[in-house]
């Protein structure tokens, strides 16, 4: 087993602090560097992954869990996006059962909790991938690296690309992989504690179910069998590497497999490799209808047909992950739709970029595998392994990924970042003794960058507003960010600002139909509807299974008076979605429109069958079967709403009004205030319930609700006419008493 004093960790500008108060430390940074995001919203991806996943609901069933993806949509499905996390999932329950419903703040909080406890574990993670695996009397792990392993967690506590991760609550799923992922190898480490020629069988199955815990948390953490095998070769084996290649190569002194036998590697590797196996089977599956169906606009190398550019592509995306390693500055939530345009040509000049990232990792794997220095080599080799092996899954190598950068998958391959981060530091105030102060500072300066950079980007993830209006500066050809302001302005009422975005989404991606459907929704509100009316026409070209397109077009035919059309659009909506509640609504109130009224009431039953609290359907029921005289069906419809949505005060207004002209004037009166006591400044209701008391004889009780309802509604309909009458007859009554 490899255990050496590290030569260069006295000199790392870092006071030597006992175990409890550096985890203490690390604790602490990692608590300033994301506290602020303890407050935040939920935001971009948690409204799918959280707010609309029924799998947090207490009452979905807990075992829907296991057969549905990360958002809730069920894994045989082929719009699944295959996101096996249940973990993950099981967690986002338990927050919403401990907080009572979706309130963020628990979430924010326990994500912050685990990055903290992340950094703290990586202490000693960076202790044994630094200076090796050693034990005092006791069995406790000796850290041959303090200042070193400090300094890395420290950086790792404060790395800015960590924000998505941390202060987005879907980030949720990276953090708990990692933190299996630690457990896993720290639990491989216990297997060796009585040296490097026997281990405990029992510590490597633990570790290989540590694993499938961070796979079913994410997917990366099975490459955590890769840093287990590269420690037991590296550290618990002592192999050099270098020398076991050239052997192979050049076939001098060839392996002695007794030996490898001896010590156990080829049994632990072997076990290692059946079990990572067995869990990618497993994996795929569960995956049931094979992967997921990614888009040229969410991996447009990917779909590259010339191999060699698809090649320069991908190279130019890992040189991007490094530049967001080395500056993390430029940060944005999502780096799709032509934020990063391709490459075609051999004259861009963005082909520095590969070239440099690869002449630096040449030059690192020279010094990790050729340096006499065998210290230099081990470390260098596993940080080089915990950079890149935890990447993998992301590189588009074995499969096609569903973006083009990710800030998220790097939380793990920063690690290995920190790692030899730590080491250059190190090693320089080693080399260059006479400069230390100005490394200290350089150090100290660089923390801090890191530590004001995290604090500024957890703000921004607070709320989608400043999210969405950060990422306008770092990606402004990127039609989704324009599309998600867009949006966020639209919910908050700002359709007149929304508009512009939209349109950008649209002329930088010209065939964007989520953005023209959004364009056209509130065109058609704004009564411009020819042209919501192209938008829309065009989305449903583009994409003729987009069935909320094809709902939004029948609603501005309908507008338009083009009965036959709008019909025929609503239904290619239900064609394309055959539980589409709304649209059968809408299709109701087209029948309505052309008196076909017992296709409206069927289209209308439809809506509340496939969506049982659907308020409008209900209330269109009951309206429309009062005004074709049908009061008996209408209050059976009342009255079966009502069941279901009981404090439903539109609900209730339309019932009071059917038991009123049947002349049920107590029940129709309980009515009418039970939907005041919701609503009290609903002027219909305080007029409805002054005409009932006005054709009940109690007119005093009248005139009061009249003048309620006139003071709230001066304009309203009929109700100044029917109060003028009550007037005129208390005035008659008045004369005619003695």
């Amino acid at each position: 087993m490899a255990v050496t004093q590290v030569y260069w960790d006295h000199h790392i500008p870092l006071p030597r602090l006992a175990p409890v108060q550096a985890k203490v430390a690390v604790f602490l940074v990692a608590l300033l560097c994301f506290i602020n995001s303890h407050d935040g919203e939920f935001v971009f991806d948690d409204s799918e992954a959280i707010v609309n996943n029924k799998d947090l609901k207490p009452a979905t069933p807990l075992s829907n869990i296991w057969s549905n993806d990360f958002w809730g949509s069920n894994l045989s499905s082929n719009s699944s996006h295959k996101s096996y996390r249940p973990l993950t999932v099981l967690t986002f329950r338990l927050n919403y059962l401990l907080a009572g419903g979706l309130h963020p703040i628990g979430f924010h909080v326990l994500n912050i909790i685990l990055h903290a406890v992340i950094s703290v574990l990586m202490i000693d993670m960076f202790a044994i991938l630094i200076g090796g695996l050693d034990y005092d009397d006791k069995g406790r792990t000796l850290n041959r690296a303090p200042k070193t392993s400090l300094l890395a967690a420290i950086f790792f506590a404060a790395h800015p690309v960590h924000t998505e991760s941390v202060a987005g609550i879907v980030g949720r799923a990276d953090l708990l992989c990692a933190l299996f992922f630690q457990l896993s190898f720290l639990t491989y480490c216990r297997a060796f504690n009585k040296g490097s020629d026997s281990f405990s069988l029992k510590w490597v199955v633990v570790s290989l179910a540590l694993c499938s815990a961070a796979m079913l948390c994410k997917e990366q953490g099975i490459t955590v069998l890769g840093i287990n095998a590269a420690f037991d070769i590296l550290i618990i084996c002592n192999v050099n590497v270098y020398e076991l290649c050239q052997r192979l190569i050049f076939r001098k002194n060839p392996l002695d497999l007794k030996e490898m036998l001896r010590i156990g590697l080829l049994t632990r590797l072997t076990l290692m490799g059946l079990g990572g196996l067995s869990m990618l089977y497993a994996r795929w599956r569960i995956m049931g209808t094979g992967p997921p169906a990614f888009t040229e606009v969410d991996n447009p190398a990917s779909f590259e047909e010339n191999i060699l550019i698809r090649i320069v592509n991908y190279n130019y995306y890992y040189s991007l992950n490094a530049w967001l390693l080395l500056c993390p500055w430029w940060l944005c939530f999502d780096w799709s739709m032509g934020c990063v345009p391709l490459i075609k040509s051999a004259t861009d000049w963005r082909m520095v970029w590969p070239l440099l990232l690869w002449c630096f990792l040449i030059g690192l794997i020279n010094q990790a595998l050729c340096s006499q220095d065998s210290q230099r080599r081990r470390t260098l080799t596993l940080g080089l392994v915990l950079l890149v092996v935890p990447f993998l899954p992301a590189c588009n190598i074995f499969f096609r990924v569903g973006f083009v950068v990710a800030e998220r998958v790097l939380y793990l391959s920063s690690a290995g970042y920190c790692l030899l981060l730590a080491y250059s530091l190190g090693h320089c105030c080693c080399r260059w003794t006479q400069y230390r102060k100005l490394l200290c500072v350089t150090v100290l300066a660089l923390l801090s960058v890191h530590v004001v950079r995290c604090a500024l980007r957890s703000h921004q993830w607070r709320s989608e507003q400043n999210l969405f209006i950060s990422a306008l500066s770092v990606c402004p050809l990127n039609a989704k960010v324009h599309y998600n302001v867009g949006k966020n302005l639209a919910d908050k009422g700002n359709t007149t600002a929304a508009i512009k975005y939209y349109r950008e989404a649209v002329r930088l991606h010209p065939t964007y139909v989520h953005a023209m459907n959004n364009l056209g929704n509130i065109l058609k509100e704004r009564n411009e509807l020819i042209e919501a009316e192209q938008l829309l026409s065009k989305a449903v070209s583009i994409q003729p299974d987009f069935a909320a397109a094809w709902m939004n077009l029948g609603i501005v035919q309908n507008s338009l008076r083009r009965f036959e059309e709008a019909e025929q659009s609503y239904r290619n909506a239900i064609r394309f979605r055959r539980k589409y509640p709304d649209c059968y609504y809408n299709l109701g109130r087209l029948y309505a429109d052309q008196n076909r009224h017992i296709d409206a009431l069927n289209a209308w039953r439809n809506a509340t069958v496939l969506k049982p609290d659907h308020s409008l359907a209900w209330n269109n029921m009951v309206i429309l079967l009062d005004n074709t005289g049908n009061l008996g069906q209408a209050e059976l419809i009342g009255r079966e709403a009502l069941k279901l949505l009981p404090n439903d005060h539109t609900i209730m207004f339309s019932l009071a009004n059917v038991l009123g002209k049947l002349q049920k004037y107590k029940e129709s009166e309980g009515f009418f205030l039970h939907a005041l006591r919701i609503n009290p400044n609903a002027a219909s209701c305080h007029g409805n319930l002054a005409v009932l008391y006005h054709r009940w004889g109690k007119l005093e009780l009248a005139k009061k609700h009249y003048e309620l309802s006139l003071k709230l509604d001066p304009e309203a309909p009929g109700t100044r006419d029917n109060y003028n009458m009550l007037r005129r007859k208390l005035d008659q009554l008045k004369r005619s008493t003695p």
